[in-house]
């Protein structure tokens, strides 16, 4: 797949004030400071598409960008920033979860993790939810570029490892890099796939027959 577009449409907290369009969605969401903003620029291809910054938990709403006018790239806020007070904290759940249930274009969510570090309950309880309630998730292992490729394959190796204690079966996986563009393609391809399937809603354009 070439990405041909990629623009900036619309931020909100509110799942109901979404785009009202019928067309594929792909989620992105990870804990804080996990490479989520750098991940899609890489993707996309356009450097300042999504805000990065060195202070983690900036991304408090839920941002739709529109690729090719054809599917959207959501970038959710991410979550587990410790210095947030229980109130905000309690509000970005919401905005996750609300998100995540009621969004009927979501095809697919991806759930980054860093590749350097174990596995973390947070990260564990997060996935076990997801698969409570049967939402089509992927795991991308992202900063492969900060360790060599013998310890990557450790370190993602043991992280899959846990996974499969508690899975039966795993979710797809991606090895990716912001900084080389590992695992692009791959990405890209897997959500070109996606892509061929129906959405899961009704365009609200089209009458019922």
């Amino acid at each position: 797949m070439n990405i041909n577009s990629a623009k900036f449409e619309i931020s909100n907290s509110n799942v109901k004030k979404c785009p009202a369009t019928c067309k594929h969605e792909y989620a992105f969401i990870g804990r804080s400071n996990v490479g989520k903003s750098s991940l899609i620029n890489m993707l996309t291809g356009h450097k300042g598409l999504a805000m990065t910054s060195s202070t983690p938990g900036k991304t408090l709403l839920i941002n739709h960008f529109i690729i090719n006018d054809e599917w959207y790239i959501v970038d959710l806020p991410g979550y587990g920033y410790a210095q947030r007070g229980k109130k905000q904290q309690a509000e970005i759940k919401k905005i996750i979860e609300d998100y995540i249930l009621e969004r009927e274009q979501m095809t697919n969510l991806f759930l980054l993790i860093d590749s350097r570090h174990n596995p973390q309950k947070i990260d564990l309880e997060f996935m076990e939810w997801l698969g409570e309630n049967g939402v089509p998730f992927s795991i991308v292992f992202t900063k492969l570029d900060k360790l060599s490729s013998a310890a990557g394959k450790i370190q993602t190796a043991k992280y899959l490892a846990v996974l499969k204690e508690q899975w039966e079966e795993l979710p797809p996986v991606f090895y990716t890099s912001s900084t080389d563009r590992r695992g692009r393609q791959e990405l890209l391809d897997y959500i070109e796939e996606l892509n061929k399937l129906p959405v899961g809603c009704q365009d609200e354009s089209t009458p019922e027959e």
